[in-house]
């Protein structure tokens, strides 16, 4: 004779109910994301590869603005929300996140140079400290990949320069195209980067190399980058993302072994915000510090990237007609 036991049957039918509530709610927050029209980034979900694509498309200058900061900020919330009920990895919303540019040639101009002239000139510590919370409070959910079980690749398939370089630097490995160049030019200011260059570069390279890479204000080609070991798989330009989505299929089937050991490395060598923050707030001392002849500079460089940004215009809209 068979017994039916009522608890035990009890306890798997809520552990069931419990579980397609479970499945409802990260499917609305995945949902969610991938409906949500953002100005400064386009998310695409390539369901296949188990792979979220974010593409910074920004209306303006490509640089890191707070309205910029404000889409990765909310993204990455949403991120987080459509993980924080799955129970399993065969029930996460996608394995591997990719941060692109859809910005010919450019991956990230860095920090908005407008608005830390005009705060500095005002002398306004307070705003450049609250802009530099903002920047590294969303660099540093890219280092913990969201608190996700997600695997993060920058591609890199242009300019990275200043804190677009530092954005790179936050995600778990950078695919560069070969013509890409990168650095961070802050010296040519009297300034040195605020938002996690010396955090990332440090447990990248030595720390002599590290801080020469900040005082030089040299700006590397992807080459050279992948030589020393900052840069982790180098592409031919044209194939940045075919490298990406190859490297993704190929890791997938060790996703486990892959994921564990990113998270290994996270927990000996952590990257924490309490760093960033008090970095950063170095980083706006010093600004408040530079004279008029800094600031001068720093609007001569400003210049040149509206300047790139208005050639660029003409074979957008080229290339827009064309399709």
């Amino acid at each position: 004779m068979n017994f039916v036991n009522f608890a035990t049957t009890a306890r798997l039918q809520n552990d069931s109910a419990t579980s397609s509530q479970n499945e409802d709610f990260q499917g609305l927050a995945l949902q969610t994301l991938l409906n949500r029209r953002f100005e400064n980034i386009q998310l695409d979900l390539d369901a296949p590869s188990s792979t979220l694509w974010c593409h910074m498309t920004p209306p303006g200058r490509p640089s890191y603005t707070h309205e910029l900061m404000q889409d990765i900020s909310e993204m990455q919330e949403l991120i987080t929300s459509s993980f924080s009920r799955a129970p399993r990895r065969e029930n996460t919303p996608f394995s591997w996140f990719v941060m692109a540019s859809a910005v010919q040639g450019i991956y990230n101009l860095g920090g908005d140079l407008g608005h830390f002239a005009q705060r500095i000139r005002q002398g306004d510590l307070d705003s450049m400290r609250h802009y530099g919370h903002v920047a590294v409070k969303a660099i540093h959910r890219n280092t913990i990949a969201f608190d996700s079980p997600v695997i993060t690749m920058a591609l890199v398939q242009g300019d990275a320069l200043g804190g677009g370089f530092e954005h790179a630097l936050s995600f778990d490995m950078i695919v560069a195209e070969r013509s890409a160049k990168m650095g961070l030019p802050e010296i040519l200011f009297n300034m040195f980067p605020g938002m996690g260059a010396y955090s990332f570069l440090s447990r990248r390279v030595d720390r002599k190399k590290a801080e020469e890479m900040i005082l030089s204000g040299r700006i590397y080609t992807a080459e050279e980058l992948h030589e020393i070991g900052v840069v982790d798989v180098l592409a031919e330009d044209g194939q940045g993302a075919a490298v990406a989505q190859d490297y993704i299929a190929r890791h997938n089937r060790k996703f486990n072994a892959h994921m564990a050991t990113l998270r290994a490395r996270r927990r000996v060598n952590p990257i924490t915000l309490e760093e960033l923050i008090d970095v950063v707030d170095i980083w706006a001392e010093a600004a408040v510090n530079l004279t008029e002849a800094d600031l001068r500079k720093m609007d001569k460089l400003c210049a040149a990237q509206d300047r790139r940004l208005a050639a660029l215009q003409p074979q957008a809209s080229m290339i827009m007609a064309a399709e």
